[in-house]
């Protein structure tokens, strides 16, 4: 993860830690705690988290338990980690729901997460629920024949959860181990279609009773604050196990990571970008922070 991270942080890094290291060589004030306010709204953190941070760091600088740079520093990072809810833990995990915008990167992300599970021995099926455009069935397609991964997929304009029975059924008759099941790019604000994002997790918890689900939410890191808004209205309407963040090496906004684990205590599961079929990898809170911070 190490090498992802410092290979693919580069504009995160640019934009939000160089400038904080200058800081870290200063007495620790309320004057470096405004500058360090500001950098992280414009990386996106989000008020309510950069707030929250803020109040901590303020009230250890009046305890006087922060005196020297490299003491902010620490306290920083501890920070960030305490906001990132924690680990995502996919042990168990049967089933993996994929949902998110179109063009979030799913149908690519599923593709990499079967490549994940299949170097670790397991036999993976994929479901293309994504019934309305023929090019994510296709995209799906691609990605089953690169990775030797099975397809379930029904007609154009099928019901998506009758497509999603089906590839229940072959993973119950076949004795699968993992079941991707790649969703339409819901728009979230459409009430009509996150209700059919709740019938069709209905229909996997019904037909898998005893199968461990996740649905895990892809988000483009390039969006900024917009994703938290897609993030709160996705797991209202289908409870959230882990984010999947996206597109991490084109942005130098990335602290809405913070946002979306910090206000809605969503662990975040997984880091992708580019379509290599190796750019993927599990999220481990305190390695991201710590790569932010190297020198």
């Amino acid at each position: 993860m190490l090498t992802f991270l410092t290979n693919n942080l580069k504009k995160l890094y640019s934009s939000l830690s160089s400038k904080l290291h200058a800081l870290f060589a200063t007495k620790p004030d309320e004057q470096t705690l405004k500058k360090i306010e500001t950098l992280l709204l414009e990386a996106d953190t989000g008020i309510t988290t950069t707030t929250t941070i803020i109040e901590k760091l303020s009230q250890a600088i009046s305890k006087n338990d922060l005196t020297e740079g490299h003491q902010i520093k620490t306290a920083l990072q501890e920070q960030l980690v305490a906001r990132l809810a924690g680990t995502y833990n996919p042990n168990g995990v049967q089933v993996y729901m994929l949902v998110g915008i179109n063009g979030s990167g799913k149908t690519t992300t599923a593709g990499k997460l079967a490549h994940l599970f299949k170097k670790q021995g397991k036999k993976v099926l994929f479901v293309a629920a994504d019934t309305f455009r023929a090019a994510a069935v296709e995209q799906l397609k691609q990605w089953a024949n690169v990775t030797q991964t099975p397809l379930i997929m029904g007609k154009p304009g099928q019901d998506p959860s009758s497509v999603i029975f089906q590839g229940c059924q072959a993973y119950k008759d076949e004795q699968y181990d993992i079941l991707i099941i790649d969703t339409a790019g819901r728009l979230q604000t459409k009430a009509n279609l996150m209700a059919e994002l709740a019938k069709m997790s209905r229909i996997v918890e019904k037909q898998l009773p005893h199968a461990t689900i996740h649905r895990l939410l892809t988000i483009d890191a390039m969006l900024g604050q917009n994703s938290l808004q897609q993030a709160r209205l996705f797991h209202e309407s289908t409870n959230l196990h882990g984010i999947i963040l996206t597109k991490i090496d084109g942005t130098g906004k990335g602290g809405i990571i913070f946002s979306i684990a910090h206000e809605l205590g969503i662990p975040i599961a997984y880091l992708s970008c580019g379509e290599k079929i190796d750019d993927l990898v599990s999220f481990d809170p305190t390695a991201f922070v710590d790569t932010l911070f190297q020198s």
